[in-house]
């Protein structure tokens, strides 16, 4: 699970200025460290369908926003895709 502290130390590294909490950037980063916790956690829970339902949900969130970020600024998806090791 994603604590708050948790949540702030991802978004302190990805935040375009200080109070930036809902730029692409930070909410793929965000998604990204949920999608990985939770992935570790279905490898020990290989019969747990509502989270692997959530996941799957997640995973297609960040990838809408991705996609958005892209049209937006090739350099910037490029630069966070790198930075997060996606694809």
């Amino acid at each position: 699970m994603l604590t708050a502290k948790k949540k702030k130390v991802v978004m302190a590294k990805h935040q375009r200025h200080a109070k930036d909490t809902g730029s692409p950037e930070v909410q793929v980063a965000i998604l990204s460290q949920r999608i990985n916790e939770l992935a570790a956690h279905l490898k020990g829970n290989k019969k747990d369908h509502h989270s692997r339902r959530g996941l799957l949900k997640m995973v297609s969130d960040r990838r809408a926003h991705l996609k958005y970020l892209k049209k937006k600024s090739v350099t910037k998806y490029n630069n966070l895709v790198k930075k997060l090791g996606i694809k």
